[in-house]
């Protein structure tokens, strides 16, 4: 799986910065990805005159705010329950920060890790297979000298993962769950896994939540994150586009 080079995506015009209402969930998959292609071109300020909504001074105390966003002008019904974001046709929506060449900026969060799972569950029914089974995947020219009123949303790609896709995923959540299950949480680094990882996932360090050491006792431990390196979202991207 070639990961490396460089992608150059090209905005749409702008279009029109009138305001409107949240719409109602998209139908199909081709309703969701005609709206997410009317937004490619526009800015995250006109993005969010459509919803009435101010744009944060920065995302420092707003992570996801630009998610959010997109959620809301796409239609989004999952409100933060364990189901795809569009719940009726079993789509999940990643924004995805980029330069203007097109490399991702940053590792893309999937979902929480179940570090209290003592009963190894199948890939099948895992939970972060659900979410990846079906992506959104929503570029936003993001580089930091650009200030977030002025960031761009770039064309979506809809994704499903090919077969070796699913094999490497499978195999990098495997191999970090067999720590889990085998109670060596505090064993696993970020250095981990080819394409995904896990890593710390909390506003701050203080938040805890149990885990399991190698003897089978409760412990407190930080939450965890799945998230997907930027090499995959980087071949992601080139692979699909072209």
């Amino acid at each position: 799986m070639e990961v490396n080079g460089s992608l150059v995506l090209h905005p749409r015009p702008n279009q029109s910065n009138g305001s409107c209402n949240s719409p109602l969930p998209p139908r199909t998959e081709q309703e969701l990805l005609q709206r997410a292609e009317a937004l490619a071109g526009l800015t995250v300020a006109a993005c969010s005159q459509r919803l009435g909504v101010t744009v944060p001074a920065n995302l420092l105390h707003n992570k996801g705010w630009v998610g959010q966003l997109l959620e809301q002008l796409l239609g989004a019904s999952a409100n933060s329950r364990q189901e795809p974001d569009f719940t009726e046709i079993g789509v999940e929506l990643k924004t995805l920060p980029i330069t203007h060449e097109g490399l991702p900026l940053e590792s893309t969060y999937i979902c929480n890790v179940p570090l209290d799972e003592i009963i190894p569950t199948p890939w099948e029914k895992s939970w972060i297979r659900t979410k990846l089974q079906r992506v959104l995947w929503v570029p936003v020219i993001a580089e930091r000298e650009i200030p977030l009123p002025q960031r761009k949303i770039a064309s979506p790609l809809l994704w499903s993962p090919s077969e070796e896709e699913e094999r490497v995923l499978q195999r990098d959540w495997s191999e970090l769950m067999d720590r889990i299950w085998s109670g060596e949480v505090e064993t696993i680094s970020a250095r981990m896994g080819e394409v995904l990882q896990i890593r710390p996932k909390a506003a701050h360090s203080r938040i805890r939540t149990s885990a399991f050491n190698p003897q089978g006792e409760v412990i407190e431990v930080n939450p965890r994150g799945f998230y997907l390196r930027p090499g995959f979202t980087r071949y992601l991207l080139q692979h699909y586009f072209f």
